[in-house]
């Protein structure tokens, strides 16, 4: 029997990539520590989110995804809702993923389609097409070839892991696994998880990248070069646009960690360092650790700014000024 082997031809643009990636991730992690940026991370994963379901037509907004993973109300949809519960829980796990385990993907396929679909967690054993909008892009793999498409897609992995750049083997593994269509709905929502985190096995900071974000701007794109790469047989195509894309995030995050920098003055650091996460405090009790007299200044100063940076929060945002007012770090 012959081994499985995905068509794919490595390009010099690919190279380019590569190499500027990497010098873009050794400068990120340089100037970045995000373990001491929460609300860097949080936001990024907020967005990788918001896209990744966006891409699927979940009508949500960035802030009422963001209001949903905060516990608060959101008047909406409640698959929608449940889409965002699922997809916060699924990137959560990220850490502790295998990505080369079919048992992983199937659990974390359970996760992210909980309570949504009758074959959570399981392979398809219906026929499937891949659509964008109304057109359908390509039929599917039969379902009865798909447990062995998807073993031989995994075997491959594990074998050339050493072998090919995670960059481009997450490229390679996202098209074949889209073209598989291994389940009967989510398939796009895990094949950009199990992206991210075959990258983040490389370089951990890929955690709190929202490629999602890059492929939602290019969304047409991003179908046109899976379509394209059907036409041709190999993926090709699909790895210089993915490539693409997380050279182009990565300009945004470089972008967003020197401004998080200047913007992170010694005032808000002293506000930060005297919180503790998800406890909520009143403006007298902050002025207090802080040791200062003065109202204004603590709004001018410490307040108003952690609160644009959205590195606070209110308790009861609809109402700044009431009396019952807490301010939580996040």
């Amino acid at each position: 029997m012959e081994k499985y082997q995905p068509p794919y031809t490595i390009t010099n643009q690919m190279l380019s990539y590569v190499a500027s990636i990497s010098e873009k991730i050794g400068r990120i992690t340089l100037i970045s520590n995000m373990e001491k940026k929460p609300h860097l991370r949080k936001n990024n994963r907020i967005k990788s989110i918001h896209s990744s379901l966006r891409i699927e037509d979940n009508s949500l907004t960035l802030n009422q995804v963001r209001d949903v993973i905060n516990g608060k109300i959101v008047l909406g949809e409640q698959r929608e809702i449940q889409e965002v519960k699922n997809a916060y829980c699924a990137y959560g796990k990220i850490a502790e993923i295998n990505p080369y385990s079919i048992r992983d993907l199937k659990k974390y396929h359970g996760i992210m389609t909980k309570y949504l679909e009758e074959q959570s967690g399981d392979f398809r054993r219906g026929e499937e097409g891949v659509f964008h909008g109304d057109e359908c892009i390509f039929m599917a793999p039969p379902a009865q070839y798909v447990p062995q498409l998807m073993e031989e897609l995994f075997a491959w992995m594990k074998e050339v892991a050493r072998e090919i750049h995670p960059l481009i083997l997450s490229s390679i593994f996202h098209y074949e696994f889209v073209f598989i269509h291994p389940f009967s709905d989510g398939n796009g929502r895990m094949a950009r998880l199990w992206h991210t985190t075959i990258l983040y096995r490389w370089k951990p900071i890929f955690e709190y990248i929202p490629i999602e974000s890059q492929i939602e701007k290019f969304q047409d794109d991003y179908y046109e070069a899976i379509a394209k790469c059907h036409v041709a047989g190999e993926s090709t195509l699909f790895i210089e646009f993915m490539l693409a894309q997380v050279d182009k995030i990565l300009d945004e995050i470089t972008v967003q960690v020197d401004e998080d920098n200047e913007q992170l003055t010694e005032y808000i650091k002293k506000l930060l360092g005297v919180m503790e996460y998800d406890v909520p405090y009143t403006s007298n009790t902050l002025m207090e650790k802080l040791g200062l007299k003065s109202r204004e200044g603590f709004r001018k100063n410490y307040l108003r700014p952690a609160l644009d940076l959205q590195m606070i929060e209110m308790t009861i945002p609809d109402k700044p000024n009431s009396r019952n007012q807490r301010y939580r770090k996040v």
